[in-house]
């Protein structure tokens, strides 16, 4: 269901750039690339209210209990600054669509800089909780590529497996390839066992990354692919988040090729932006096997998200 005016769409996209970037929020959900990506999925809108645009959305990661949650962005400003007097206006404005349309309000995904600014806005009313499951993980892009250090020395060892072992090449994803694209996305998803719940959400996926191959050009991606023998058996898609950051939407590699995951996230941080320091590999959903991984490769931060709601 969508409950504010306006859908995120490729045409859109200009001016929600504005407020995306216009203060450096850092998290992976307040970019175009990933709002564009999951916009079906999660039911994405957004509209003005006031001199903020705010972006609203469904969560589908309480799937398995087949709960649906609503929640809506920090109100987002053009300016760099907020106004607590206008940010108060703008976030009951918002409360009060959301609760038209049957919905209790809740803010979620809202980096640490922001619950400050609310509070400020709403003294005392608010409820600031913090969402440890939806922490982006930050890390330098020179170690995503070196891998130097005993701390990294495993996957370092995978990476030189894979490098002896085989033969590649990697080459930017583009629209032109989105049928090969495609075809790799269903055959890594079949080889996967999965729960029913896991299973209705990997569909979704796809149907997002089906549209996200055919539009990488329009809709701004960085993406890159890894070819062996012609073939792709590994992807990485990922969009700018501010002016050093890139953010990693998707990656994923045949697990058959021993080292092909250190080798797709090596080669498509190689090619990154010069003025791009840091690589956001966003949240681990919880997952003790996701966490585990996200942090054997020593994330330099922990990009904070706090879920905001109002005190009964």
């Amino acid at each position: 269901m969508y409950i504010f005016d306006n859908r995120i769409t490729i045409e859109s996209r200009d001016e929600l750039q504005k407020y995306l970037r216009g203060y450096r929020y850092c998290t992976s959900g307040l970019s175009f690339s990933s709002l564009y990506m999951w916009r079906d999925i999660n039911d994405f809108s957004w509209e003005m209210f006031g001199d903020y645009m705010c972006i609203c959305g469904m969560s589908h990661l309480e799937l398995e209990e087949g709960i649906i949650l609503p929640f809506m962005a920090v109100p987002l400003t053009s300016t760099g600054s907020y106004d607590s007097a206008e940010l108060r206006e703008t976030v009951l404005m918002a409360k009060e669509k959301m609760e038209e349309a049957g919905y209790p309000f809740s803010m979620r995904l809202v980096p640490f800089p922001l619950t400050e600014e609310l509070a400020k806005a709403f003294p005392g009313q608010l409820k600031i909780v913090a969402d440890r499951d939806n922490f982006d993980y930050l890390y330098h892009k020179n170690d995503m590529i070196e891998l130097k250090g005993r701390s990294l020395h495993k996957k370092k060892n995978h990476m030189n497996y894979f490098l002896k072992n085989y033969e590649y090449e990697y080459k930017p994803l583009t629209s032109d390839m989105a049928e090969d694209a495609m075809r790799f996305i269903a055959e890594f998803n079949a080889r996967k066992e999965i729960p029913p719940h896991e299973r209705e959400l990997l569909g979704m996926e796809e149907r997002a990354m089906k549209d996200v191959f055919e539009n990488i050009e329009k809709a701004g991606y960085l993406a890159g692919a890894i070819l062996i023998d012609g073939k792709i058996e590994a992807l990485s898609v990922g969009g700018i988040i501010n002016s050093n950051t890139v953010g990693v939407h998707i990656e994923k590699a045949n697990i058959g090729y021993r080292g092909l995951y250190q080798i797709i996230n090596m080669e498509f941080c190689k090619h990154l932006p010069a003025e791009i320091k840091y690589v956001n590999r966003e949240e681990d959903m919880g997952l003790p096997g996701l966490r585990k991984s996200k942090l054997s490769y020593k994330p330099v931060k922990l990009v904070e998200k706090y879920i905001v709601t109002f005190k009964e």
